[in-house]
């Protein structure tokens, strides 16, 4: 019984860390047996959210959860992109009904409708925004251009400017690559 409230000590913190989420992967790496996190499931100290990903219910929500849930869900080398990449940040009015998420390799298609999934070829650039692996802001905009009116890119490309979310190379670069 005393290793069972640390496994959860240590799945929970874990789930701090990551949105309110931690895979079967995670915990093992932590020192978690694999076969714990359904018993924990099974006591209600955990929610199976779908193979390998679980959920700790009484971790406050926030309002990157679903993206989070999104890229855990694909796996490993997901990363957020374009339109989902400017509603992260609230930029070009932009609220998509499904996340878009892109990888480089083929990956399941069993996935919530929520989630859209894009298969990229050659180098993206990506970073971490929220701890959320994601396409740079700038790249995103770009991506943007022909789904989203450029008057909406250039005025989000301000916002991100003045956000910090851009460097005045790329700021300088989506002016010039994004005309109305």
């Amino acid at each position: 019984m005393a290793s069972e409230v640390k496994y959860r000590d240590i799945v929970r913190e874990i789930a701090l860390d990551h949105y309110g989420y931690v895979t079967t992967n995670d915990a093992v790496e932590a020192g978690v047996p694999a076969v714990e996190l359904p018993k924990l499931a099974a006591r209600g100290g955990l929610e199976n959210v779908a193979y390998g990903l679980y959920r700790v219910p009484d971790v406050p929500p926030t309002r990157y959860d679903q993206f989070a849930e999104a890229l855990l869900r694909v796996g490993k080398g997901a990363y957020l992109h374009g339109e989902s990449v400017l509603a992260l940040f609230g930029l070009a009015e932009v609220n998509p009904r499904r996340i878009k998420v892109a990888v480089h390799r083929r990956a399941r298609s069993k996935l919530p409708a929520f989630v859209e999934l894009t298969q990229v070829r050659g180098d993206v650039r990506t970073t971490y925004y929220e701890g959320l692996e994601s396409q740079t802001v700038a790249d995103a905009l770009l991506e943007c251009r022909g789904r989203i009116e450029a008057e909406r890119l250039l005025a989000a490309a301000e916002q991100a400017r003045a956000e910090g979310l851009l460097t005045t190379a790329e700021w300088r670069g989506l002016k010039k690559g994004i005309r109305p």
